[in-house]
Order: structure tokens, then C-alpha cells, then sequence
């Protein structure tokens, strides 16, 4: 599940990568991007920390941010998407959760909502429940996550 991996296939399927970010601030972006050739795949990625950005930057709705709050897969969906379309992308990522320290009883530390969308790949939504890791270790395990449905995308786009 490398960033390299990703970059290659994507490169020779003609695939573009886009990412919406929360928790993990930019780092998926970063990963993909510390590989030579990866502006071949990656045009943007979003780091939309508030809840203003996500409805700016992608138009995640107050409706969803009201009903769910921003670290749901409802509003991971609607990153997802809206990144998609912002970016003119063929595969977009979306990850939003609570690093760490803290959170409540009802949205722990080290919950991280992820959102998928691709050629092949339905948009589709999943929580991943990494625990209190501490907040580098939940966002590193997060990275992985995210690189990890991008190349799962990729894959199913570029067939058997």
C-alpha cells in the first residue's frame, strides 16, 4: 500500500488522485506527492480542517455537519464527493476523525471516518476504530488507511 504503488498504476492506467483531509492535515497529499512523477496523478488535495472550509471547499452541507458532526462517514461521503468534483478527479479520498488527545464517550480518540469514491469503486464510507494510539500514531495509521482505499481504487479502475 505504498504511495510509490499508487503513483505507478495510476500513471500507467491515466488515473487522477485528489484527497479531502482533516485529522490528518495534508499528509495523504504528502505521501503521494513525495514521489517523483506523482504530479502525473495528483492535481490538488483539500485540508479542510473546519467545518466552514468543508462546506467552502467542498460542500459538505450544514444539514449533514448539524445532524451527524464533521467525524461521521455522512460527512466523509460528502468530502469525498465534493473532492472528486472540485478536482476533476478519478479517485478521491476522504478522511476525517479525532486524532487525539481527547474526544467523548461518543466519538472517541483514534475514530477516523474514511470515504472512497473511483471509476469502479461506489462511494462507500467506513469507520476504522484505531484507539488512543496517541495522536501521531492515529494519524500515521490513518495516512496508511487512506493510501491503502486509493490503491484499492486504483486497482478495480485498472481491471483484472
Amino acid at each position: 500500500m505504498s504511495a510509490a504503488e499508487i503513483v505507478a498504476l495510476c500513471t500507467a492506467r491515466g488515473l487522477t488522485v485528489s484527497c479531502a483531509e482533516s485529522c490528518t492535515g495534508g499528509m495523504v497529499a504528502a505521501a503521494i506527492t513525495d514521489i517523483a512523477g506523482s504530479s502525473a496523478v495528483f492535481e490538488r488535495g483539500f485540508v479542510t480542517y473546519s467545518n466552514l472550509a468543508k462546506t467552502e471547499m467542498l460542500g459538505v452541507t450544514a444539514p449533514t455537519l448539524e445532524a451527524h458532526g464533521a467525524v461521521s462517514e455522512e460527512v466523509a461521503r460528502e468530502m469525498a464527493a465534493g473532492a472528486q468534483v472540485a478536482a476533476r478527479a478519478d479517485i478521491a479520498v476522504a478522511i476525517t476523525g479525532i486524532a487525539g488527545p481527547g474526544g467523548s464517550e461518543f466519538k472517541p480518540e483514534g475514530r477516523v471516518c474514511f470515504a472512497i469514491v473511483g471509476p469502479a469503486t461506489p462511494l462507500r464510507s467506513e469507520t476504522v476504530e484505531f484507539g488512543a494510539l496517541g495522536r501521531a500514531a492515529v494519524r500515521t495509521a490513518a495516512r496508511d488507511h487512506a493510501l491503502a482505499l486509493i490503491l484499492s481504487a486504483a486497482q478495480a479502475a485498472a481491471g483484472p
